[in-house]
């Protein structure tokens, strides 16, 4: 898994074992930098999610970006608008996602990755350039 490992969870017992004590995270205000450097995975509830916002698949998923884990095809990604790289859902002015309450999971978990290995779900922070990560006003696990 591409970034750091911040806790682990054991799915049985529900137990948090926090690894980088010190880390703290705040979504800032008209920021959107996650909008633009990432490529965002949809997964297929994601795509009927926004579909339901009248959003026709061909504006919003990337047919020509995969998504694997190993061998295993998981999906495709956002798509980009190709002047600024950026999520077609991303408001280029207020910086805000125009379907925020709808996003995809990869969205309402970033900065975090999550990796289950049988009973234990290890949480990553995928992406330490987020100028969000170790915030001073940010909150811990």
């Amino acid at each position: 898994m591409e970034g750091e490992l911040i806790a682990k969870i054991n799915l049985k017992t529900g137990e948090l074992e926090v690894i980088k004590e010190d880390f703290r995270f705040k979504c800032l205000d008209n920021c959107g930098k996650c909008c633009i450097e990432n490529d965002i995975p949809l997964r297929e509830e994601d795509i009927e999610r926004i579909k339901k916002l009248g959003y026709d698949e061909d504006y919003f998923v990337d047919f020509t970006k995969m998504v694997y884990r190993g061998p295993k095809f998981l999906g495709y990604t956002l798509k980009k608008r190709p002047f600024d790289n950026a999520c077609v859902f991303l408001d280029p002015e207020t910086k805000k996602c125009r379907i925020y309450e709808h996003r995809p999971l990869a969205c309402r978990l970033y900065p975090f990755a999550l990796v289950r290995h049988g009973d234990e779900l290890e949480i990553y922070v995928r992406n330490v350039d987020c100028p969000g990560i170790n915030h001073p006003e940010g909150v811990t696990i």
